[in-house]
């Protein structure tokens, strides 16, 4: 089950919510998608969190996507992603995996997370994790995922992280998810 933060309307009374996509052709959004970043630099940066990216064929059905082409999927500690995947996306999905324990992340078929706080805290590691891809940063994934229809209660996805993400960010930190301060300045 999805919760507060992905395309589907949501009874729960966290900070997030996707209500649905902010156009009807998803090729139409202007937002960031894989082939406009350095692939490399995603590899490595899931590498570092001990995940692997599997580019899928411009043609190809993507494997474990919750919400269908173009979306991300996962599947185990593998995020699959097309060349006109959402770099959000591509992040949003490696954060699930993320904030898994081990032996939850290897169980992982196209649904992550049925938890309110899971959520939560990987909009926020998504946000913070795209100062480390070259050309992203956090301020333009904040634009694009509100671009896509990502919802928060205070109306956008930066007065989410600024103002009323503090249960998500705690969350990271409890569990030693977060980079060192320095790392987490918007882009």
């Amino acid at each position: 089950m999805r919760t507060p933060t992905h395309p589907a309307p949501n009874p729960h009374a966290s900070g997030a919510d996707i209500a649905g996509p902010a156009a009807a052709d998803p090729d139409a959004r202007e937002v960031l998608r894989l082939r406009d970043i350095t692939v490399a630099s995603a590899r490595a940066l899931l590498a570092r969190h001990g995940l692997q990216l599997q580019q899928v064929a411009a043609d190809a059905p993507i494997p474990g996507s919750y919400w269908g082409d173009p979306e991300a999927g996962v599947i185990g500690a593998t995020v699959y992603a097309r060349e006109d995947t959402p770099v959000h996306s591509l992040l949003h999905e490696a954060c699930h995996l993320i904030v898994l324990p081990a032996p939850r992340r290897a169980a992982v078929h196209t649904d992550a997370t049925d938890s309110v706080e899971e959520e939560d805290a990987t909009c926020y590691l998504q946000i913070v994790l795209a100062d480390a891809l070259p050309g992203v940063g956090s301020a333009r994934l904040m634009r694009d995922m509100d671009a896509w229809g990502y919802s928060f209660r205070l109306g956008s996805t930066r007065a989410w992280f600024e103002q009323d993400a503090e249960d998500a960010r705690l969350w990271l930190q409890r569990r030693d998810l977060l980079p060192p301060p320095a790392d987490t300045a918007l882009a």
